[in-house]
């Protein structure tokens, strides 16, 4: 766990590490640009409904937004189809992490253990500054 933070508390006045503790569902583009848009570095599972190594990622987003402070959420581009091509979902699930609002790395190889897809990011991350 984070040392910043401990269940129930806030890292900052902001309260932003309480909102890591889990994916947020997203809806739609807006709320995914809003949502990017709000954050450093966030990353976003691509995912659709039924697909049972989306949902298992679910936990392991979770713990990674604890591990590293980042934002994490999730969107089904079936509900948004512009975010498909605007993507380029090929298959799911889809990270794509996004600095300052843009995205900068993606990855699509199915269920990625934690320690993996925190060391992606962080790889990702230091490519990007």
């Amino acid at each position: 766990m984070n040392s910043k933070t401990a269940p129930g508390d806030d890292a900052d006045a902001s309260g932003a590490s309480a909102e890591f503790n889990r994916p947020k569902p997203l809806d739609d583009a807006s709320a995914l640009d809003a949502f990017v848009a709000d954050a450093e570095a966030a990353v976003v599972e691509f995912y659709t409904d039924g697909c049972g190594i989306c949902a298992s990622m679910e936990p392991v987003l979770g713990n990674v937004a604890r591990e590293l402070d980042v934002a994490v959420a999730t969107v089904n581009p079936r509900d948004d189809p512009p975010l498909v091509e605007r993507f380029d979902v090929r298959s799911v699930p889809l990270f794509v992490l996004f600095v300052d609002g843009e995205p900068v790395a993606r990855r699509a190889e199915g269920f990625i253990p934690g320690d993996d897809l925190g060391a992606w990011i962080t790889d990702s991350l230091a490519d990007a500054a």
